[in-house]
């Protein structure tokens, strides 16, 4: 992508420069699970990093070179922090930033509609400050429209015009904590701008950082880029969850019939059954998409299934619970259960939309006495919908032989599984770890 200095014009090429030479100072908003590993990576490339988050107890950790990520090592932030990264909640810095990258959260509302709110209020937060000749870059995951509807008028509403004196565009998240195969660096970037300027700038800003940017025609093209791998993701699962409950019904073991079909080398991409979906990307992303297709009067009918059969999954887990107990002669009220797991997935402590927590909350409207275990969440967090006052009971023989039925619900590395299945009374498998069967096992 080349571009004549009489093309981009002076601000574009100047930005461009700072960008390409690695001075321009780099403003990340946000410091989560996306816009951590993204301040660090600009660390780690040589740019001069300040992360804002209105969270001051983040902010102080990361001055003090301390990671509040399992996934993310102290040394790395200290790494960091050496070269300069700092961290503030002093939205009157934004000014000081050549680039500022917006990465936070996009839930869904209790209706299940698009709440962008914590984007709109970044937004109006930062326009104050803005000043000529900067870049700003969304990376919250939306409805293609977002930046082109409420970012980019909100910025021109202080007499800015984008893509001469600020630019904008759209380069969505893509991060997988947990992940040793995949880092911010080597995950491909996509980058879409809201003119040929902003694409440019944006790509010359990305590049430095990640190893292949891959840039798209508008900010609505990278949005729903994002979109449909989500989605692509979700109606896989979705199909998968449903094959299971039919092989179960049929006594087919499905995790036998996935591994199967996986030694296709063509055609088939293996997905596997879990309890329900969980992360902030999957189970939401999806519903971005189905709100703003009402708008052109459509439906999306295939999405929306799969959302309703990922949904479902919790509930017929549950019911299996209910199930294996009752084969023991025990009713589900009264029963005592251990939940192996709570985070959305093994070997992390992120815990966004996980479905071990919704199963430990029906449950309990269920009449069940629960506890969990979970080596990465010592006592449960805070969560907009749900509160448990529970720590994580340690494992032992004596503590698993002690509850009724322990429930696999995330399958964390650090179990000990053959222990669990010696010494449990009962075992809801709900993520496949076990291979061979057991009387006191159960698949789910």
């Amino acid at each position: 992508m080349k571009f004549s200095q009489r093309e981009l014009g002076g601000l574009a090429a100047q930005l461009l420069d700072r960008c390409s030479a690695r001075t321009a100072r780099v403003g990340v908003i946000g410091l989560g699970y996306v816009g951590l590993p993204l301040a660090l990576r600009f660390s780690q490339a040589g740019f001069p990093v300040i992360g804002f988050d209105i969270d001051e107890a983040k902010a102080a950790a990361l001055n003090a070179g301390k990671s509040y990520f399992l996934h993310i090592a102290d040394d790395a932030v200290a790494a960091a922090r050496g070269r300069g990264l700092e961290a503030t909640n002093d939205v009157s810095r934004l000014a000081e930033a050549d680039a500022l990258i917006i990465c936070v959260p996009t839930p869904l509302s209790p209706s299940r509609e698009p709440d962008l709110s914590f984007v709109i209020r970044t937004v109006e937060s930062i326009v104050p400050h803005l000043r000529a000749g900067q870049l700003v870059s969304l990376e919250s995951t939306t409805y293609p429209g977002t930046t082109e509807e409420e970012v980019k008028p909100r910025i021109e509403s202080r007499g800015f015009t984008v893509g001469e004196d600020i630019f904008l565009c759209f380069s969505p998240e893509r991060e997988d904590p947990g992940n040793a195969h995949f880092t911010t660096r080597t995950i491909p970037k996509v980058c879409g701008g809201a003119t040929p300027a902003c694409l440019a700038v944006g790509v010359a800003l990305y590049r430095q950082a990640v190893d292949k940017v891959v840039p798209v025609s508008s900010t609505q093209a990278a949005e729903m880029t994002k979109l449909l791998e989500n989605i692509h993701r979700a109606v896989n699962i979705g199909l998968v969850n449903e094959m299971k409950i039919i092989a179960d019904r049929m006594r087919i073991d499905i995790l036998e019939v996935i591994r199967a079909a996986a030694t296709k080398p063509f055609g088939f991409v293996p997905y596997y059954p879990g309890p329900g979906l969980g992360g902030h990307c999957i189970p939401i992303d999806p519903f971005y998409l189905t709100w703003k297709a009402r708008q052109y009067g459509l439906h999306t009918r295939f999405i929306e299934l799969a959302g309703e059969i990922n949904s479902a999954m919790p509930e017929w887990v549950v019911n299996k619970v209910v199930c294996a107990l009752n084969e023991h002669r025990k009713a589900l009220n009264g029963s005592s259960v251990l939940v192996l797991g709570i985070a959305y997935k093994k070997n992390i402590d992120d815990m966004r939309e996980s479905p071990a927590v919704e199963l430990m909350s029906l449950l309990m409207e269920r009449g069940a006495r629960v506890d969990y275990s979970d080596p990465h969440v010592p006592v449960f967090p805070r969560m907009r919908k749900y509160s448990f006052e529970a720590q994580s009971v340690p494992l032992s023989p004596e503590t698993l032989a002690r509850y009724d039925l322990v429930l696999i619900a995330t399958d964390h590395d650090a179990f000990d599984y053959a222990a669990v299945l010696r010494h449990a009374k009962l075992v809801v498998d709900t993520r496949g770890r076990y291979d061979e069967p057991a009387p006191n096992l159960v698949r789910a």
